[in-house]
């Protein structure tokens, strides 16, 4: 009779005892969550011991549970080593579910929003515990996940594993890749950092060369004209819930075949025409638990302590700042993995080389088991195969390094000096003009034509010649010119350059002969150069800084200076009209009767040509509240 209304633990105790009710109850519970294996049987299991139970419960989660009967029984001992599978094949899985962990850990501090999203990051990075750690490792695990998936592709080419009956494996395989670099991708974005805006839209904008419907697509992803909070928030839903869940059912499906086909084995362990992996010889057999289990358990203690290790002592995620689409930085790309799409777009047609190229790379991997057709999977029999996974591998480096900034993409040498001054915080670096203190940027112009040896000379001397020099020939003048297009205040332009003040501004004087450097290095296409900056008050604790960059003009073609016989850059001499003259020496005249002018070179005092002179400004501004530091 029972103690309650109803059967109960109590009747247990009642009957067995307390110690065995317990005992037999946690054995219950276990065998109940593993699918069969109670405490004994993994006793058994972790210490290596023969299982005493028959038949062998060890094989029943595989038949019962819902987790295992995805994963195969028992492995081939030939494939449970490093070699052929390299562990590419679950550590691709593991990662899935390593980003799965730390995205959500994520998500509890982010909103979608463009008004948000930045804060939201700031806010994970400073306040929320752990919060670096976790976006550092969730951003590092999606660039291993994505390099991992693409080895393990390869890994499967070049063993030759994509071969019948596994031709629907390497599909779902390749589907997982494209998945996995869209779902890296949609996630490019959510920071809301400049690096994220114009990396995304470098990418989104591919779509456009699709005939028909690339303006379609293009605006189904950004949700306007302009990458904004429609787009945020769809990119969003792409990377937390669309494609997550076809990289789920894939993972399934792709697992699924694995078991139906088994793990082949390595190509000089197969005999030829024969697939021998679903006939595992009992002495070959290596079953899941304990062996596998453990082994995995194992790589997966190591792999989370490795790349734990790197994010705390090695690798941060970038943060840039806010994300400005007035604002475009220099040298942006796409994301590494679709650096190869960009470096072929540099080889001409947009559509072909940015839709067509990539589309049909993958058609023709897809088709892969179906163009290589011999039986035999050892690398002496597949020579043309291996071949073009070399060439595939050394074409898209090739590409790769042609998506680069750097490549086919001409900066000029002013520009680049001029950015090296002011761009704004970025992969912990910052414009070295941003590392002057608020209280070293005493108001005035300076120059880095100070800075050329002049023997024997005080800094006041040097100032006076220098100024005497640049008002006696324009230059001076020149850039006031310059700064007045920029919108600096007439009553705030500068008099005269004046001696920089060391003693008062040591990171002032450092700056400068940093400056001074950098153009030094472009005596090619910067000849007769000084660079200046012009420090005024924009307002109550707002500094404005004025970096700009004179220079006789050379002729340039092709990104390249031109050279004459001797070496020597070909200058760009200045020039202005003067009357047209006739043999008599007297003024043409039109049929108005007004003079006929003509464009001439000027020449100086000792009748040489007059180098034409440019200039280049940049300007930023600097608040007293502001910090950097280099």
């Amino acid at each position: 009779m029972s103690i309650l209304p109803f059967p109960s633990f109590l009747d247990d105790v009642k009957e067995k005892g307390f110690k065995k009710a317990v005992f037999e109850g946690i054995d219950d519970s276990v065998e109940r969550l593993t699918a069969g294996l109670n405490v004994q049987d993994l006793r058994e299991a972790f210490r290596g011991e023969t299982p005493s139970r028959r038949p062998n419960p060890r094989l029943t989660p595989h038949a019962d549970g819902f987790w295992l009967h995805m994963r195969p029984s028992y492995f081939n001992r030939d494939v449970t080593g490093m070699y052929p599978s390299f562990r590419l094949g679950w550590l691709s899985t593991y990662f899935v579910f390593f980003e799965t962990i730390t995205g959500i850990l994520l998500m509890l501090w982010y909103t979608p929003s463009p008004e948000i999203a930045y804060g939201d990051m700031l806010t994970i990075l400073s306040n929320v515990p752990l919060g670096q750690l976790m976006r550092d490792m969730h951003r590092l695990g999606a660039e291993f996940m994505v390099a991992v998936v693409a080895l393990h592709m390869m890994r499967t080419w070049i063993t030759g594993s994509y071969k019948k009956p596994r031709q629907f494996t390497w599909f779902s395989g390749l589907l997982l890749l494209v998945i996995t670099g869209f779902l890296s991708f949609s996630g490019y974005l959510l920071p809301w950092d400049q690096l994220a805006l114009w990396a995304v839209t470098i990418g989104a904008s591919m779509a456009e060369a699709t005939p028909v419907v690339g303006d379609q697509v293009n605006l189904l992803l950004r949700g306007a004209p302009e990458l904004g909070a429609n787009g945020l928030l769809r990119f969003y839903l792409l990377h937390v819930l669309a494609l997550p869940a076809l990289l789920f059912v894939m993972t399934g499906v792709h697992y699924y075949k694995v078991i139906i086909h088994g793990h082949s084995l390595p190509p000089q362990k197969e005999n030829i025409g024969e697939d021998s992996a679903k006939r595992v010889p009992l002495d070959k057999r290596v079953y899941f638990i304990p062996d596998v289990l453990t082994n995995e358990m194992m790589w997966l203690g190591a792999v989370t302590f490795i790349i734990t290790v790197l994010c705390i002592w090695f690798y941060h995620a970038p943060l840039e700042n806010h994300a400005d689409p007035q604002v475009t930085p220099l040298g942006t790309t796409a994301p590494w993995y679709f650096l190869w799409i960009q470096g072929a777009l540099k080889l001409g047609d947009k559509f072909f080389w940015g839709v067509a190229f990539p589309t049909i790379a993958l058609g023709a991997l897809a088709l892969l088991p179906y163009l290589d057709v011999t039986p035999s999977r050892r690398f002496a029999h597949r020579r043309v195969m291996l071949t073009l996974a070399m060439l595939l591998v050394s074409v898209t480096t090739i590409l790769s390094y042609m998506g680069l900034a750097k490549f086919a993409v001409q900066t000029s040498a002013e520009t680049e000096i001029v950015h090296e001054l002011t761009f704004e915080p970025a992969h912990s670096k910052v414009g070295i003009g941003r590392t002057i203190p608020f209280d070293q940027m005493i108001v005035g112009a300076y120059t880095t034509a100070q800075l050329h040896g002049r023997e024997g000379m005080s800094a006041a001397d040097i100032i006076a010649e220098i100024n005497a020099e640049t008002q006696a020939n324009g230059q001076f003048a020149q850039m006031l010119d310059e700064l007045k297009n920029q919108h600096v205040s007439a009553n705030q332009l500068p008099l005269r350059f004046r001696a920089i003040p060391a003693d008062e501004a040591p990171k002032l004087m450092q700056v400068m002969q940093e400056f001074e450097h950098h153009l030094a290095q472009e005596p090619v296409e910067l000849p007769n150069v000084w660079g200046a900056l012009v420090i005024t008050d924009n307002q109550a604790g707002l500094k404005r800084l004025d970096w700009v960059v004179s220079w006789d003009t050379v002729q340039i073609e092709g990104g390249e200076v031109m050279t004459d016989d001797d070496g020597e850059p070909v200058m760009v001499y200045a020039t202005e009209e003067a009357p047209m003259l006739d043999e008599a020496g007297e003024p043409m005249l039109d049929d108005d009767g007004a003079p006929m002018m003509q464009e001439v070179t000027m020449m100086d005092d000792a009748g040489n040509p007059i180098p034409k002179r440019r200039i280049y400004s940049g300007h930023l501004f600097i608040h007293q509240e502001s910090a950097y530091f280099d």
